[in-house]
């Protein structure tokens, strides 16, 4: 009996021993090892004969500080994650954290130390590599296997009820020599020794250690288990080992498989701690037995994956990141991972991929091959021309860049490479090629050596240039009369005029506000081609954006009888941060399309939020119509400059073919993506995805411009222009604000006047003969020292440098033709900043010279200088209006609160529209606020009968809107 029980405890000692995953040593007070795991002979490089009573020291790079090591155990008890580098016999590092304790014989004397090393190699390099080390427990399959042959159980559940010395007996391990005597005193001191023996073993493994009955009881734990958990051991013993984990079922099947196997290696589970923190670890286990063979039961350890989980998730995020394929390649030219974009290129799946040949995929497998082998025999690779092989036969050319990696002690482990596509550059290059021959043919014989010596690159940045230039010189050329054109046309419109001189004027503002809308659409594409589209990056409403926007469609979707549905995913949150005004400019190309191609049916704008996370959301946009449809041949020549679907698309609908090509560059310039379904008869479907982010910030009103108040008009203003019409409408401009101005015709006289008078404000003009607009600034601020606001002015678009500007101390800029609004609003914005502005008055009773109430500059920008849309929004307004203020006004006269409050509420949204002062918008929302609240209604007869005049005089000014549009159109 005696005997066997010796056997057994041995058997458990062993178990418990080898179940640690991390190399484990004990080691006795002389210093000298006493037993080991195969772990640490694995990375020691010597068998357990050859280990067992040398010096513990001796296997270290610094064998006195492993001393210090061992003597710290003894004067502490115990040591934690204490660094050190263990030496293989050929001569290899390995760098490790040790954990230890003492263990006692009976009598309480010290008997020896238990000592484990957690390897820390493998999580330097995975961390230096950015990869996530999959092999977590072990570093090749047959240490896996070894481990989990290895790995024995504990102790047998049968006895858990016995009494405690018996228990104890039970669980001692007896890898010692006792000379058990007949003596129950002197077996029991022996088993209490081996006791503590066996506890330090299991609590010497860093990892969480359980011990399982064959019932699937828990029967002993270490404090690692104890602590993932959140659980004592007290309430862990005697509960079901199933309990702890995500996934019970699944556990069960683990714990059940052990017995069927007799061992499993790295299985994936999840354990859940009290508080809902879960831990990822990787399951390694085995049974253990009696002297006889008998199955007593389990023991577990469990590995945490955590880390390594998030490392391999970032690993992903990062290949994934590459918009180029890139692939990874192991050292026999297998690929061992991928990105989509190499999925994409090849058709080919990522499983199908995996594990092939890198070679496979290109048309020249040799010189793929070459590339490969080059990789590794340079450590790197650059440029290296190849052509890809869909599976569906597309080719696609490249520049493969490719480097080696390597684990921490310079051991190369395999290559990432990366594959730009340059078919577009191809063809680019073959443009050039063909335009040098033409070039060469046309300059004969003499200058062909010439024109073979100029490079591509500078042919390329030549015709760059000149395209600029010429768009420089058509803007600035074009703005400048039509600046002035555009500029009286608006004075005169203020002026009294009969009927018909203000349709004939209305007719030139429109023709001219037209054809900045069409230089300004070339403009757009210019910027995106050369990059210098700059996009704003403010907090708006999105819905209530989109919804003010379609509102100009009502007209035209009422009179050809469509519906117009907008669906928009409640899920977005209600103030992002973007470019609203792009944004705008996208959308309203893409419904402008679709009414016009539509005749029957619906017309459907929707907004989806795709994804989310803190900072930003992808939003899906689609229009969709029931309109004529497009052929599968036309779908990718819509969106090329001044190309519409067919030559008869522009006789019958009308437009220039610039809208889709600006909204693709719109959409791509932002990092989105455009696409379109589209069958013929049935309709089309134009979605675009962008990205914004999110916000806390409220959404800012849109500026509205006000008249001049009393306090600011004496600002005296000087304009430095060269050209004499610009001079005499600046001045007539500023006349207008009742601003005092001065005219300096070039910089050099605006800095003698500037020292010899005093001003509020600069408008200063950039290109001047003499002395410019920037070198002027230079001047007025580092030789003058001069704060003065300073507004710079141009007709060219194209090439002003914005940055410059600000550079050389410009404070604000504005394009010619001047938008006298907005150049009133920064003027006054730079002179008074705090200033509120308020509404400038004429006789009420003077109908002659009383100030215009509307401004058709936001309706015309808003439907693109479109004379159908604007009649169609001035005639809905004209419509709507007088019903609206006969319900206000008896909704007053009633008391009914509810009736004004609804009138006025419908009112609200066309005073923006039809450029009504934000004043009477604000007066507006103050009727709705009492007639909500029913307070201070004292105040608002008056606000009634001022709103019930300024909308009357609305009427009569834009129906002689309305008439000049349609007169012009006939």
């Amino acid at each position: 009996m005696m005997e066997s029980r010796k056997i057994q405890e041995s058997q458990y000692a062993r178990s418990l021993i080898e179940a640690c995953l991390d190399p484990l040593v004990t080691i006795n007070t002389g210093g000298k090892i006493t037993d080991m795991n195969h772990a640490l002979a694995g990375i020691t490089g010597l068998s357990r004969k050859n280990l067992t009573g040398t010096d513990f020291f001796d296997i270290f790079t610094e064998p006195p500080k492993a001393r210090e090591v061992y003597n710290e155990i003894f004067t502490k008890g115990f040591i934690a994650d204490t660094p050190l580098t263990l030496l293989n016999k050929n001569g290899a590092p390995t760098r490790v954290l040790f954990n230890g304790s003492v263990f006692k014989d009976e009598g309480g004397k010290e008997s020896g130390v238990v000592l484990v090393a957690r390897n820390i190699d493998g999580q330097k390099w995975a961390m230096e590599l950015g990869l996530a080390n999959d092999e977590l427990a072990f570093q090749n399959t047959e240490k896996k296997k070894r481990a989990a042959e290895l790995i024995l159980a504990n102790k047998e559940l049968a006895f858990q009820n016995n009494e405690k010395s018996k228990r104890a007996a039970e669980l001692v391990l007896a890898n010692k020599e006792l000379a058990f005597q007949n003596d129950e005193k002197e077996k029991r001191a022996a088993e209490l020794r081996i006791a503590n023996y066996a506890r330090s073993l299991i609590e010497a493994s860093h990892d969480p250690l359980v011990t399982i009955s064959i019932e699937g009881k828990i029967t002993d734990m270490n404090e690692a288990l104890a602590n993932i958990t959140g659980l004592t051991r007290k309430d862990l013993t005697g509960t079901d080992f199933f309990d702890y984990f995500t996934q019970p079922q699944k556990a069960r099947e683990v714990y059940q498989e052990v017995f069927a196997k007799g061992s499993v290696a790295d299985l994936p589970l999840t354990l859940r701690h009290k508080k809902g923190k879960l831990t990822d670890v990787l399951f390694n286990g085995s049974v253990y037995k009696d002297d006889r063979g008998n199955v007593l039961g389990v023991v577990i350890v469990a590995r945490d994956v955590t880390a390594q989980k998030l490392l391999s998730n970032y690993s992903r995020s990062l290949i994934e990141a590459s918009n180029d394929p890139l692939v990874t390649i192991s050292i026999q030219g297998k690929i061992m991972d991928m990105n989509k974009a190499q999925v994409d290129i090849t058709g080919v799946a990522r499983e199908k991929l995996t594990g092939t040949d890198f070679f496979d995929y290109f048309t020249e497998p040799e010189k793929a091959r070459r590339v490969y082998l080059d990789v590794f025999a340079n450590e790197s690779i650059t440029d290296c021309p190849l052509t890809f092989r869909h599976v569906n036969g597309k080719l696609t050319d490249v520049l493969f860049n490719g480097s080696v990696y390597k684990d921490d002690r310079g051991k190369v482990l395999g290559a990432v490479v990366v594959a730009r596509d340059i078919t577009e550059q191809k063809r680019i290059s073959t443009e050039l090629t063909e335009a040098m021959v033409f070039a060469e043919l046309a300059t004969g014989i003499a200058e062909e050596a010439k024109i073979k010596a100029e490079s591509a690159t500078l042919l390329a940045e030549n015709a760059v240039k000149a395209k600029q230039q010429f768009l420089s010189n058509m803007s600035h050329e074009i703005r400048t009369p039509m600046n002035a054109i555009i500029g009286f046309t608006k004075v005169l419109l203020k002026t009294d005029l009969s009927t018909r001189q203000k349709e004939y004027l209305t007719a030139i503002k429109m023709s001219g506000d037209a054809l900045i809308v069409l230089i300004n659409d070339i403009l757009d594409l210019a910027k995106v081609d050369a990059g210098k589209m700059v996009f704003e990056q403010i907090p708006f409403k999105m819905a209530l954006s989109i919804s003010a926007m379609l509102h100009l469609f009502e007209t035209k979707i009422r009179e050809k009888n469509l519906e117009l549905e907008k669906e928009y995913d409640v899920r977005i949150p209600e103030v992002l941060v973007g470019d609203p005004v792009r944004l705008h400019q996208i959308i309203l190309n893409l419904v402008s399309n679709a009414v016009k191609f539509t005749s029957m049916g619906r017309i459907t704008v929707s907004a989806r939020l795709l994804s989310e996370d803190s900072e930003t959301v992808s939003i899906e946009f689609a229009v969709s119509d029931t309109g004529i449809g497009i052929e599968k041949s036309k779908i990718n020549k819509i969106f090329e400059n001044f190309q519409q679907a067919t030559s008869g698309t522009s006789r019958l609908f009308g437009g220039t073919g610039l809208g889709l090509a600006i909204v693709k560059h719109l959409v791509e310039a932002q990092h989105g993506s455009i696409g379109v379904k589209s069958k013929i008869g049935e309709g089309s479907t134009f979605s675009f995805i962008l990205n914004f982010q999110k916000t806390s910030e409220q959404a800012l009103p849109e500026t509205e411009i006000l008249e001049l108040d009393n306090e600011i008009k004496n600002i005296k203003v000087l304009v430095v222009e060269d050209i004499p019409l610009n001079q005499l409408l600046m001045k007539t401009l500023l006349d207008e604000f009742e601003f005092e101005s001065d005219i300096a015709g070039n910089g050099k006289i605006a800095i003698g006047k500037l020292e010899s008078n005093s001003y509020d404000i600069v408008l200063m003009d950039l290109q001047m003969p003499e002395m410019n607009g920037f070198e002027a600034t230079d001047y007025i601020r580092n030789k003058m020292n001069s704060k003065i606001p300073i507004i710079a002015l141009t007709a060219d678009v194209t090439t002003v440098d914005l940055a410059k500007c600000r550079d050389v101390g410009m404070n604000d800029y504005i394009a010619k033709p001047v938008d006298e609004r907005l150049l009133y609003t920064k003027m006054i914005g730079l002179v008074r900043k705090s200033t509120i502005i308020k509404e400038f008055t004429g006789s009420k009773n003077d109908k002659a010279n009383r100030v215009k109430c509307t401004d058709m500059d936001y309706l015309i920008r808003r439907t693109k200088s479109n004379p159908a849309l604007m009649m169609e929004m001035i005639s809905l307004y004209l419509e709507q209006t007088p019903p609206l203020i006969m319900a206000m006004k008896q909704g007053y006269h009633d008391r009914d609160w509810n009736s004004l409050y609804a009138a006025v509420h419908k009112m609200i949204p066309s005073f923006s529209i039809m450029g009504i002062s934000v004043d009477f918008e604000n007066m507006a929302k103050k009727v709705q606020e009492y007639a909500s609240t029913q307070q201070l209604t004292d105040g608002i007869p008056d606000m009634v009968l001022q709103l019930e005049k300024i909308c009357v005089q609305a009427c009569e000014e834009l129906e002689i809107e309305f008439n000049s549009i349609k007169n012009t159109n006939q």
